[in-house]
């Protein structure tokens, strides 16, 4: 009987230290806001999935990693002015300006614009290329600034591309092609050159 009520009150014990021991685990860091740098990180790979999954063009793309670069400055003059460090104000503007990237981020990835690469080699180099810039933005590899040069260069080819098409019935002739191709080799080595070189993304 003794053993019992012993065994029965150290089941409740335990019972009512579970859920104590769980919030305090909680409360220690897990449920605080996001970071800067947490959210820098995340909106990156927002970005980068929509450009993998194609709901977001090159100058979309271009755009969003512009406002992201834009961001990143001014937080980098924050801190200069007061020693490295962000005040309260500072992270308070900062956090403004990521809520609107974000919802700008989200409102490119859910409208109507959807990036078509198309078949054939140049559609599927066209795609390869974009996979190897949202990588380079997942992996912190290229910087915001980096990701909209790039963007900007792989729209330019996109509009040339669209113009050659138009020129041409919907088709592309050799020397099209062959032009196109140049472009792609050029831009394919300025990817693995940002991607490769000493610079960070976040």
């Amino acid at each position: 009987m003794k053993m019992r009520r012993l065994f029965l009150g150290s089941m409740i014990l335990a019972a009512l230290c579970v859920p104590m021991v769980k919030a305090q685990s909680d409360s220690s860091g897990t449920n605080q806001p996001s970071t800067i740098q947490q959210r820098k990180k995340n909106q990156q790979d927002r970005i980068a999935n929509g450009v993998q999954s194609g709901q977001l063009t090159a100058g979309e793309t271009k755009n969003l990693e512009n406002k992201e670069a834009n961001v990143n400055r001014e937080e980098r003059n924050m801190r200069g002015a007061d020693n490295g460090h962000l005040t309260a104000a500072d992270r308070a503007k900062l956090n403004r300006q990521q809520n609107r990237l974000s919802n700008d981020i989200y409102q490119d990835k859910h409208n109507d614009n959807t990036a078509h690469y198309g078949k054939g080699e140049i559609g599927q180099r066209r795609e390869n290329q974009q996979d190897r810039i949202a990588q380079g933005i997942r992996s912190g590899q290229l910087t915001p600034g980096e990701a909209s040069n790039l963007e900007n260069k792989e729209q330019g080819v996109n509009r040339e591309l669209k113009g050659m098409r138009q020129a041409n019935g919907g088709k592309l002739s050799k020397a099209d092609r062959k032009a196109v191709n140049q472009q792609q080799n050029k831009l394919s080595n300025q990817i693995y050159d940002k991607k490769h070189n000493a610079k960070k993304g976040y």
